[in-house]
């Protein structure tokens, strides 16, 4: 396993070979709280893990015991002019969308406090594994302000919008069990086990053909809340990106000769 850091307080952790990347989240003592320089690292990160070939999906964890995330570094924020949180909204938007953007599945292993921008960048993946610790939320409004890192409108695609708003308007904080049971998570397991969880589905993602995997979240992201005419519109340009691959024909070779197929990865 390598590891690259991004700043003080992000990493990449490389499995199976480079195709599996841990992005870890690792300010400890403030629970990873996102400040400016955490946010500008998350950028960082992201786009490094967007650019890499050989990553076919990705885990983002945290190194805190009690906590994936708390969301935004309202210590930090409290010495803020309007001016300096101006300033500051280009990095938190590049954080968030950073993740909601790469181009590989993308599997959020959440444990303890998922709060707030916490919850978002687990919301920006496109799975969620979570163990009987985690406590999950979009409380911006108990301080004055909204889901800013894409939780109005990630939440209700999840869950609907009524769900969505009650979640939201209200602040509470929701236990592992019920969010598992209101899908604010996809996997619920055992406490400790998310990011051996998480890591192991993505092992198993990561065996797929990487041309195949980048075209199906593309398919799966753009068709999204498009009536089904355009969606499948959308389907149909994604498959032509992968139906005259060579991992196609890889593909079709391995299953013929019953073996496991070695992607060229184009």
């Amino acid at each position: 396993m390598s590891e690259q850091r991004f700043g003080e307080w992000i990493a990449i952790r490389t499995h199976e070979d480079g195709r599996v990347a841990e992005l870890v989240l690792d300010r400890p003592k403030a629970m990873n709280a996102v400040s400016t320089e955490l946010g500008r690292s998350i950028a960082e990160a992201t786009a490094a893990l967007s650019a890499d070939r050989t990553v076919r999906a990705v885990v983002l964890t945290s190194t805190h015991e009690r906590a994936f995330c708390v969301g935004a570094d309202l210590k930090e924020r409290n010495s803020f002019t309007d001016a300096d949180l101006s300033r500051q909204r280009p990095h938190a938007r590049a954080a968030y969308t950073g993740v909601l953007e790469l181009p590989v599945p993308a599997i959020a292993a959440v444990h303890g406090f998922a709060l707030g921008g916490g919850f978002e960048l687990a919301l920006s993946c496109d799975i969620i594994v979570a163990d009987e610790t985690a406590v999950v939320g979009l409380p911006e409004v108990s301080v004055g302000v909204i889901p800013g890192g894409g939780g109005t409108q990630l939440l209700p695609r999840r869950v609907g919008a009524a769900r969505a708003a009650e979640l939201i308007f209200s602040a509470r904080r929701v236990a592992a069990a019920e969010a598992r049971e209101l899908g604010l998570v996809d996997r619920l397991v055992p406490a400790g086990q998310d990011r051996d969880e998480a890591l192991a589905l993505a092992a198993r993602i990561a065996a797929n053909s990487p041309v195949g995997l980048r075209a199906a979240k593309r398919a799966l992201r753009l068709g999204h809340g498009l009536d089904l005419r355009a969606g499948l519109e959308v389907e149909d340009a994604a498959w032509r990106t992968v139906a005259f691959s060579g991992d196609r024909a890889e593909g079709v070779a391995a299953f013929n000769e019953k073996r496991t197929p070695d992607w060229p990865g184009e």
